[in-house]
């Protein structure tokens, strides 16, 4: 069954990084940070889903306005599953990893602190079949755990 996949982090929470190794060879990408903007963006979703394409959204997706786009989508397509992915959002944390990127990928810190600001935790309730949290170990690998609300 082809999928969507929701990503949902601030920035610098992994959410690319994850993509790569997680989804790259069977999912397309849909990112703002590549398409610019939202028309380029509803474009590729319509052609993924006519051909029954799995993607995955990495955006950042703080509100459950921002995701709640993606779902609209969904209800004409009812045979994609939605699946979430929730990236720890630590603050600084994420403004340290960003601080090692290249110049040209740097995010402004008060950018990621404004994305946590409206930060709302991803709910079963607003569609998704799964969600999954995802944190980064000291080593920097991704540790993936099943949704659960004692998470938070």
């Amino acid at each position: 069954m082809p999928e969507i996949v929701i990503f949902t982090g601030i920035q610098a929470s992994g959410k690319s990084s994850f993509y790569k190794e997680h989804f790259f060879q069977a999912h397309v990408r849909v990112s703002l940070d590549l398409l610019r903007t939202r028309n380029r963006e509803q474009k590729l979703i319509e052609y993924c889903l006519a051909t029954k394409m799995s993607l995955v959204i990495d955006n950042t997706n703080p509100s459950r306005a921002d995701r709640k786009r993606y779902f609209d989508f969904v209800k004409e397509w009812p045979q994609f599953e939605v699946h979430g992915y929730y990236f720890q959002s630590k603050v600084q944390e994420c403004v340290f990893r960003n601080s090692a990127r290249a110049a040209v990928e740097k995010i402004p810190e008060i950018a990621i602190r404004s994305t946590h600001a409206k930060l709302e935790i991803p709910q079963l309730a607003e569609g998704y079949k799964h969600i999954w949290y995802v944190s980064i170990l000291a080593n920097s690998a991704f540790k993936t755990e099943p949704w659960s609300s004692e998470i938070w």
